[in-house]
């Protein structure tokens, strides 16, 4: 059964930073592409970034590109976002998605779909002076 625990939220103000994990079990974690997703107060689900299996190819949302970084460490089963230079607008539930499969996208899926991928239970980030 795949399991998915994030941790590391909290209230930050803005301009300040939060690293996210991901602890992953019941499935091979080093096989599979990674996404986060999050979502915001009343609205819909939003794809973050995601990461390859192997970590050679990584996309961000661009809300976020340049001051998210998305890793993984296969060793630990954990997957993990750096956030900095956080805005009041990325407040929001932050979840872990995987991927059917180890690449970004393919013929069957792709990142762009990651709200519909088995996600955890997730962690809120709060970004507020």
């Amino acid at each position: 059964e795949v399991q998915l625990v994030e941790s590391g939220g909290g209230l930050v103000q803005p301009g300040g930073s939060l690293r996210l994990s991901c602890a992953a079990s019941g499935f091979t974690f080093s096989s599979y592409a990674m996404n986060w997703v999050r979502q915001a107060p009343g609205k819909g689900l939003e794809w973050v970034s995601v990461i390859s299996s192997g970590g050679s190819n990584i996309v961000y949302a661009d809300s976020v590109k340049g001051r998210f970084t998305i890793s993984r460490d296969d060793a630990r089963n954990t997957l993990y976002l750096q956030m900095d230079s956080l805005k009041p607008e990325d407040t929001a539930v932050y979840y872990c998605a995987k991927s059917p499969g180890s690449f970004i996208y393919s013929g069957t899926y792709s990142y762009t779909n990651a709200r519909r991928f088995p996600r955890g239970q997730g962690t809120q980030v709060t970004v507020s002076s």
